[in-house]
């Protein structure tokens, strides 16, 4: 299990994670290399099929970020993201994924510190939960 290097799909808001990912960049900030981002506009896009859809494929663990509560360039969409994810963590367990693979956060435009702390919490918390149990089912 040393080896195993975890596949964490982040689907982030363009306003604000989006732009601490780049500002973490930008800045040398170190963070693991296996984070695939999605960029969407805004965090009440992401469909809890799109989640569901990450983990069947393999994906070790999902992150969801976007602007922090009262912030949304929409509105509300974070707090309609917080409700979906709240729903779809109940229900996880039903798919046989455990709950801590799936995380929310908000990070703002100016955090790219805490970005790449995020990044690098999440890789060693799902490193520790062990690979996707749906990876060993795919034939590669």
């Amino acid at each position: 299990m040393r080896d195993f290097e975890p596949v964490i799909v982040a689907f982030v808001c363009n306003w604000c994670t989006y732009t601490a990912a780049d500002l973490a960049g930008t800045s040398r900030l170190s963070y693991p290399k296996n984070i695939r981002i999605i960029r969407l506009m805004c965090t009440g896009m992401v469909d809890p099929q799109y989640i569901i859809k990450a983990f069947l494929e393999g994906a070790d663990a999902v992150l969801v970020s976007g602007c922090h509560p009262g912030d949304c360039h929409y509105m509300n969409g974070n707090y309609k993201a917080r409700r979906r994810i709240k729903l779809l963590k109940e229900i996880l367990s039903q798919f046989g994924f455990e709950q801590q693979r799936l995380r929310l956060t908000w990070i703002g435009a100016s955090d790219g510190i805490q970005f790449a702390q995020v990044m690098r919490e999440l890789t060693d918390q799902i490193r520790i939960l062990g690979p996707n149990s749906a990876r060993e089912k795919m034939v590669i």
